[in-house]
Parts: structure tokens; sequence; C-alpha cells
């Protein structure tokens, strides 16, 4: 039988794992979970030589011991039972010093007593045999790894539309049962520090692992002391808000994730805990999480040419972003998924304009209009402007103070929508690893709608028409006229984004411009290779006629007839 040999390293001691080719998924997650000494519900990832982080399935690539993975175990329950070594340690002995002091009595017997007695080896016995239980029994396989991409790709199934649009009762409850599981560990440090990045790949997180990240957003802003959120409330408010998000390719809970995780990063990154107030920031990430409820894989133009009921209800005027107000909202109205709950009368009503107005801010239609705001009121707006802040030399304290108050409103405000508006859009300034499958994806979901528009005599939205679109073409304009304005805008204000998020877009640009030129010259090639052929074709055609045909052995005419 083919095996595979992985080594590793847990804790900085070596591993290595062997098992069959053909090993199913679940027995290959239940050997790291066993070598990691991790409690049934905690989080493990492996990650290769490059730091990357891989899937744990029959499909790992074989290594040397030379370039190990290294297995951690990235959220664990801080009250579970301690395990091995961590237990010695816990109950005050050293196991290697209690090896040697066992060796040391077994040494001193045989020498007292001539021979090795038959008790000591009962005792052995008993030990190889409970060790050997400890390792092969069926019930102790609880140990196990929720993960499983052993089909090798990143992208959500291609045959989406065989699912049901909205999640079923069934897999709901799976997924809840599993978060509501992991809900109580401790996602380590690490994981704590990389979630503040934009390089945090989505990719290697199963939708209850992204339910716990979400929650650790929400307690190292410090929201639930804050603004006294209960626990088990939060949690129920996640499990709705992906219960809400539907099958579809692109606008589904991993991108909720995604536009939420970059939220956090930007407020970490520009220190915006500092300069803006605590609900303001709960606002942002709130509405990051909530922007796309509901959304069923078609945008705004196919909603108001089709008549769909949500444009009828919401006069055409942003239907899609206004549906995901109201469904936000009615998560909210539930007590038990209330995350505001606590909260003042003016606290919530604060709360919910501006979720209102992050959300509405979304809508593509609507870019240049709060691009152009936030141009407007950026030239005269300096954090490190002494003159913002040290008013005192000035003869009119009241009435300045009470300009600056309102001017600093409306900049937050649209500093607010800018934000959004930036995570929503922001795959580009990931590693091209994350971005470009996440692409896939959204051009996945704009063939079904131009497919259905062709199929229902509709406009097609020309940037979704597969028979027009390529995948470099759909970037390299959108980038450049969209995107690279929108951040440059923004880093105008936090220089310290350049690095985080204009220079991998300019990146990302160059590559799917040289993408374009590449596609563009195979094209070419092949227009010449194809009309080549054709005239070759035609040649022959006329040769083959003309030999068909025999000599001419017919006279002339006469010029006189």
């Amino acid at each position: 039988m083919e095996t595979k040999v992985i080594y590793f390293t847990v804790n900085g001691r070596p591993e290595q794992a062997e098992f069959p080719v053909d090993c199913p998924a679940q027995d290959v997650k239940d050997l790291f979970r066993s070598a990691a000494e991790a409690g049934p519900h905690d989080i493990l990832k492996l990650y290769n030589p490059k730091g990357n982080i891989i899937n744990i399935s029959p499909s790992l690539e074989p290594n040397s011991p030379n370039l190990c993975y290294k297995l951690e175990v990235v959220a664990a329950d801080c009250n579970s039972e301690l395990l091995g070594a961590e237990l010695a340690g816990a109950l005050g002995f050293d196991l290697s010093s209690m090896e040697k002091r066992l060796q040391g009595l077994e040494k001193k017997i045989l020498i007292e007593a001539g021979e090795t007695p038959a008790v000591v080896y009962e005792m052995k016995k008993q030990v190889d045999s409970f060790r050997e239980k400890l390792e092969s029994v069926e019930h102790l396989s609880w140990l196990g790894l929720f993960k499983d991409l052993s089909e090798g790709t990143h992208k959500p199934s291609p045959f989406y539309h065989k699912r049901t649009l909205h999640k079923t009762r069934e897999e709901c409850e799976h997924v809840r049962e599993k978060f509501l599981h992991m809900s109580s560990l401790e996602v380590s440090e690490e994981v704590r520090q990389y979630l503040k990045t934009p390089t945090f790949d989505n990719w290697q997180w199963e939708d209850a692992e992204i339910m716990v990240l979400l929650q650790v957003m929400y307690t190292d802003l410090d929201f639930i002391p804050t603004f006294n959120i209960e626990p088990e409330v939060l949690q129920q408010f996640l499990f709705e808000i992906y219960r809400r998000y539907n099958n579809i390719p692109f606008h589904n809970f991993k991108h909720c994730f995604c536009v939420t995780q970059m939220m956090y990063g930007l407020i970490w990154l520009t220190d915006l805990r500092s300069k803006m107030d605590s609900i303001d920031l709960l606002i942002m990430l709130t509405s990051a999480v909530c922007h796309d409820l509901d959304h069923t894989g078609y945008n705004n133009a196919y909603q108001i040419n089709a008549q769909t009921e949500l444009a009828l209800r919401y006069n055409d005027i942003s239907p899609l972003e206004n549906h995901h107000c109201a469904v936000a909202f009615e998560i909210l109205e539930r007590t038990e998924s209330n995350i505001f709950r606590n909260l003042s009368t003016d606290q919530y009503k604060r709360i919910r304009e501006g979720i209102i107005k992050c959300i509405l801010a979304t809508d593509m239609s609507r870019h240049n209009e709060v691009l152009n705001k936030f141009k407007s009121i950026l030239p005269v707006f300096d954090f490190t402007n002494k003159d913002h802040r040290d008013v005192v030399r000035l003869q009119s304290i009241v009435e300045i103070w009470k300009h600056l108050y309102i001017y600093l409103l409306l900049l937050f405000v649209q500093l607010m929508t800018i934000l959004i508006k930036v995570s929503d859009i922001s795959n580009e300034a990931r590693p091209m690893e994350v971005a470009e499958p996440w692409l896939d994806c959204l051009l996945q979901e704009f063939f079904n709608q131009s497919d259905v528009e062709k199929l229902e005599g509709l406009p097609v939205t020309p940037f979704m028409d597969r028979d027009k679109v390529t995948k470099p073409s759909s970037q390299t304009g959108f980038i450049r006229f969209v995107l690279l304005p929108l951040f440059i805008e923004l880093a105008n204000l936090f220089p310290c984004l350049e690095q985080h998020i204009i220079d991998p877009v300019r990146k990302a640009l160059d590559y799917y411009t040289k993408m374009e030129k590449a596609l563009e010259t195979e094209q070419q090639n092949r227009a010449q290779s194809e009309n080549a052929a054709k005239s070759k074709e035609a040649a022959g055609g006329r040769q083959d006629s003309q030999t068909d045909a025999g000599p001419d052995t017919s006279e002339p005419e006469s010029q006189l007839t």
C-alpha cells in the first residue's frame, strides 16, 4: 500500500505522520490533532516553510525533515483539561525527571534481586496496553479538524446553482453547533495580530472559525465592556448574520468576513481608536458585517430592469443596499440577537443612522458622489494640524470650536463611508493568491447575471457579458479608474496606508495589464494562424478545381460574331 510521510513540528518538537494516500480526510485530521494533543473543538492550522497556512488533508504534499511543516493550535479552550506534559507541569512535576527516577529504581531492583520481578513486567504490560488503547480506541477519534479542501480549490462550488439559495436548517445548525463549541476558545496572539493585517488569508478558515474571528474583533476593540454586549447575544447576532448570507459565488459570508476584516485592519493601521469615538468604530465594523445581507447575486441594474420586488419596494433607489439595511435591523429587532439592546435611545439612534449611511454608500452607482464629497472636505483637514486642536490663541474660541466640531463631524461621516467603500472593494490590496480566487468568484456571479439577462430579454450589463469580458480586462480599468483614485485619497489622509493598500493594488494592475497584453497577443497569433489556414485552404481549393476541370480545348469565339 502506497503511503505518504509528512514531517512537521509541534511546539518545537519534531514529529512525522505516515498514512495511506487514499486515507480518509477525517483520519488524517485526527492524526494531526492527536499529535498536537488538542481538544475536540480547538482550531489547528498547518504552516508550510514559507509561513503560509495549508490544508490538512490527504492531498498534503510529502516533504523532508529539512522542510518541516509547523502545526499550531491557534485557538484553544483555556479551561479544558490539560494533556501530557502540560498536565504534568500543572501538577508540579517534570515527566523527564520522573522517567529517570523510575529507570533508577528499576536498575536498583535488578541489582538487588538479580532479575526483574514479575510484578514489574506486569505493570509494564499494563502501561503498554493502556498506551495502545489511548492511541487506537475508536471513541477517542473525536480529535478532528473540520476543514476539508481535498478537492484542491479555494473557490465555492461552480455548481452553486444546484444548492439552495438560502442555507438549509441542517446546514445552519451544523455550523452553529461548531461555533458555540469554539466560541470560548482563546485565539493565539499570533493570529490576533495577523487578523489586523490586509494580508490575511480567508480561504483557510471555515465558517464556524470565521465567526470566532469576528467575535475576536468585537472583543479586541473593547466593544463588549464599552457597550455592555453580552457574549451570548453577540454569538447569536453573528450566527444570524451567517444564516442570512446566501449560497452564491461572491457576495457570501466569506465576502462579509473579508470586508469586515479589512475594516478591522484599517482601524488598527490608522490608529483610529485614538482619533474617533468608540461608537463610530462600532458603527463601521457592524456596517461591514451587515453590508451585503441576503444578496441574491444580481446587482441593482438587474433589479431595476427586471422590476423585481426589491426595486418596486425601494422605488429603484439602491434597492439592494436598502434591503441589506432592512435585514440587518430585522436581526437587531430580536432581543436575543440585538447587540445594541443595552444602549440608550440616543446611542441606538446614532448607530442606526450611521449604519444606514455606511451601507447605502456601498452602492457603486454613488461611487463618484461619495468620493467627491470626501475630496472636497479632505484638503483642509489634517489630523496633525495644530490649528485643529490648539485654538486658545484665537479670539472667538466658542465660535471656532463650534465650526470645528461641525467640520470634524462632517469629516468623520465622510471618512466612515470612504472606509467601508475601500473595505468593500479591497480584494486587490491582498496577496495575489488570496485576491485572484475572489476575482474568479466575482466573474462567475457576473456571467451568471448576464446569461439570465440575455434569457429574459433585458439589457445586458456590459462588464458582465461573458462574450466580451476577460479576466484581465475586467480588472485593469476598474483598478485604474475606481480603486486607485479611491485608495489614494484615503492614503492622502493616512500616509501609512501607502505600503499596505496602494503598493499591492499597483502590483495587481501590472499583473493584469501584462495578462491582458499576453491574451491580446495570443488572440492576434490565433487569428493570423486561422487566416493563414483559410488562405491555404482556399488556394488548395482553386488548384483542385482547375485540376478537375482539365485542359481547356474549346476554340475561342470569333471576334466577328
